[in-house]
């Protein structure tokens, strides 16, 4: 007999570490993300998949990890995150190499 096909996911995310704004932006991002994926609106799909880019680049903008080296190093590690995040993925869209994770 087949199992009954699970129709909601939780997440948990430990919030111990996140300032108040980066927990608004990863439930906003969430939200996004299941519009995008839901949708059948084609300007909702193309707006919402612009707005969950933006929403990821903001998030890494805000990392801890970019904010703490700001204070010792002139050095914008979020910015080149971001162009090599950038380049790597039009890297994969240009070779139809997109990653799919698939279990």
């Amino acid at each position: 007999m087949a199992t009954k096909k699970e129709k909601t996911l939780i997440l948990k995310i430990d919030t111990d570490m996140l300032t108040q704004e980066q927990i608004r932006m990863i439930k906003t991002l969430h939200g996004q993300i299941l519009n995008v994926v839901t949708t059948d609106d084609e300007s909702e799909y193309f707006n919402g998949s612009s707005e969950v880019m933006r929403l990821c680049a903001s998030l890494i903008k805000k990392s801890f990890f970019g904010d703490n080296l700001k204070k010792e190093s002139s050095i914008p590690y979020a910015e080149q995150a971001l162009e090599f995040s950038v380049d790597s993925l039009q890297d994969q869209i240009s070779n139809s190499k997109v990653i799919i994770y698939d279990n």
